[in-house]
């Protein structure tokens, strides 16, 4: 049973930063893309950022050179670390596995002040 775990989400003053954790237990990690969608209120749930199996990293332009994917293999973990956090980043963050279609629970990220 594939299952995804994500933690990390806080209140954050902007310009902060938060790093977001997804634990993925069932499958052999290493071997599938990863992605990190957000979903803010009333809006559509967005791809944040996605990453390959071998550490290839795409962004959404609204992130770019401020949030980072990555991935240990080792610890079928993958991470976004989000530096500069704006107001319109508040969102919550969902981990996804594309290849099986599966979700975490979502984390609450809020940037104010």
């Amino acid at each position: 049973q594939v299952q995804l775990v994500e933690s990390g989400g806080d209140f954050v003053q902007p310009g902060g930063s938060l790093r977001l954790s997804c634990a993925v237990s069932g499958i052999l990690f290493n071997f599938f893309p990863m992605a990190w969608y957000r979903q803010a209120p009333g809006k559509q749930r967005d791809l944040v950022a996605s990453i390959t199996p071998g550490g290839s990293a795409n962004y959404a332009d609204s992130v770019k050179g401020r949030f980072t994917i990555s991935r240990d293999n080792a610890k079928s973990t993958a991470y976004l670390q989000m530096n500069s956090l704006k107001y319109e980043d508040t969102a919550v963050y969902y981990c996804n596995l594309p290849t099986y279609g599966a979700w975490g629970q979502g984390t609450q990220v809020t940037v104010s002040s």
